[in-house]
């Protein structure tokens, strides 16, 4: 086994908060950590109910039982249900919309072993057979989803044309024919359908773009954003090597970078210069890919190259050194979201070089109120937590440098 089956932002800065378990600790099932949410193990598009996963270098492990749902305390705001658990990121998903007022009231899953572990994790969530006793159930304004991903924009448009809001897991599209499809029924029903991008809920991106706006570097020139992620490919459902399932590299863990470049450049719209993708080392899954990177031109001025592979070594403690660099005329940004390494513990590093000194910004108490934000847009049809053309803008670059990537090799 490897060391942990996690792959996107740490606990600091993203979906679920979590807590850190002695090693003594016996646990059921344990998730590894996600883009900021809690990523379960998965064997055969099944997650793994016998499997713990150590963190490496300490003795600690984490238990999706123990983690309680920390946040803003209030009496729920809005109803929502669950459909869809193929990926774990659901965790983190449906944490967010309780911490942002809501009451989780049922939930639907194919899958039983997948609908046990839920259950474990919300059980006052009542399982239905069908999704259409959540769809016409009119007391529920959103339904959240982590389904397959290919799926996802079909589910999508179902929800909204029953009147309610769509909040799901990245990539929420995988083809600019469901995009478009989206499109049109976000427009004519008037329903929100929120991809949830890692930005969304991150420290260190809420404080780059604070600063950005004050003029602290200046004019921002270019943004450089590496996404390294850990496969661990023992853990991973069937569907998740075969792009027609998850879009391509780009479209999955890119997406996350394609929207914070646009959110810290303010651009409105942007241009891919050039893509590139491969599979370079895993030659047994034949329709993955493993390596993407592209360059990307604002309408405001800045450019960005952004990078994502699944390369992270075993020998890292955590799953990925993930990091940005924001350059601007008058100074420069450097982010480290997960570690520093060999150097300060944990994560949400932030620094920020200008023409004066050189300092180094906590950013573990800055204030991440996205959760709040769209349970409020979803009760005042507001757009404050994330407009959808941005929304929609982001998958559309992401898209686009998919389609047209060079393959490598």
């Amino acid at each position: 086994m490897q060391k942990s089956a996690g792959c996107y932002p740490t606990v600091n800065n993203h979906f679920l908060f979590v807590i850190i378990m002695k090693k003594r600790n016996f646990i059921k099932t344990a998730l590894g950590l996600s883009a900021g949410m809690l990523i379960a193990p998965h064997v055969s598009g099944k997650i793994h109910s016998s499997l713990t996963i150590p963190f490496p270098g300490n003795n600690q492990i984490f238990s999706p039982w123990s983690i309680p749902l920390q946040g803003r305390s209030q009496t729920p705001r809005i109803r929502f249900s669950v459909i869809g658990l193929n990926h774990s990121h659901i965790y983190g998903l449906v944490s967010l919309a309780i911490r942002g007022g809501g009451e989780l009231v049922a939930f639907h899953a194919k899958e039983d072993d997948l609908a046990a572990t839920f259950t474990k994790r919300f059980p006052h969530a009542k399982r239905v057979s069908t999704e259409t006793e959540i769809l016409e159930d009119n007391t529920i304004q959103l339904v959240v989803s982590a389904s397959i991903p290919n799926e996802r924009a079909s589910l999508g448009k179902r929800v909204m044309e029953h009147g309610k809001d769509f909040m799901v897991d990245k990539p929420g599209v995988t083809s600019l024919s469901q995009l478009a499809a989206v499109r049109k029924v976000q427009k004519k029903t008037g329903r929100f359908y929120a991809i949830v991008y890692g930005r969304l809920e991150s420290k260190t991106l809420a404080k780059a773009h604070e600063l950005i706006q004050a003029g602290a570097i200046g004019k921002v020139v270019q943004t450089v954003s590496l996404g390294p992620h850990r496969l661990s490919p023992q853990d991973r459902a069937a569907w998740f090597y075969d792009k027609k399932y998850f879009g391509g590299i780009l479209c999955d863990i890119g997406s996350h970078l394609f929207e914070e470049f646009l959110y810290l450049t303010g651009s409105t719209s942007a241009k891919v210069l050039a893509s590139q993708t491969g599979n370079v080392n895993f030659p047994q899954y034949k329709d993955f890919e493993d390596f993407g990177d592209a360059m990307i031109q604002g309408n405001s001025g800045p450019s960005g190259y952004l990078r994502v592979d699944w390369f992270t070594p075993d020998g890292l403690q955590t799953w990925g050194d993930g990091r940005l660099t924001i350059l601007g005329t008058d100074g420069y940004i450097e982010i480290r979201n997960n570690i520093d390494i060999a150097g300060r513990k944990g994560g949400n590093h932030f620094f920020l070089v200008d023409q004066k000194s050189t300092q180094y910004i906590d950013c573990n108490n800055v204030d991440i109120s996205f959760d709040r934000k769209f349970v409020d847009d979803i009760i005042n049809r507001t757009e404050t937590a994330m407009s959808q053309e941005h929304c929609f803008l982001a998958t559309e670059l992401t898209l686009q440098a998919q389609k047209k990537a060079i393959k490598m090799g």
